[in-house]
């Protein structure tokens, strides 16, 4: 299992990039793959070709309607089994002894 965490980022579409991040999050929804979207990119978990595809997907529904982009990907490889997306938060959470915010 892997965790990869990806930001896109269309270049010269302006300062509000909500429209295009929300074609890529919509590929990660209907994947099915665990993910999390937080304010600088989104982390999906699943096995590698899977991940990579909807990566893969992601970005092809960015550049749709855009003619340049880039794509930062961060990959976590572990080879235990079961989600870790929870799993490494609480386990910050049980050493601060009190929840972070998500």
């Amino acid at each position: 299992m892997i965790m990869a965490e990806f930001s896109i980022v269309p270049i010269g579409e302006g300062e509000s990039l909500s429209e295009h991040v929300a074609r890529a999050v919509e590929a990660v929804m209907e994947s099915g793959l665990e993910y999390r979207v937080n304010p600088m990119g989104t982390v999906v978990e699943g096995e590698w070709d899977e991940v990579f595809a909807v990566i893969g997907e992601a970005f092809r529904r960015v550049m749709a309607d855009c003619d340049r982009a880039t794509c930062t990907i961060k990959v976590d490889c572990r080879k235990t089994e079961g989600s870790r997306l929870e799993s490494k938060i609480e386990s910050v959470e049980a050493r601060l002894g009190r929840p972070v915010n998500r």
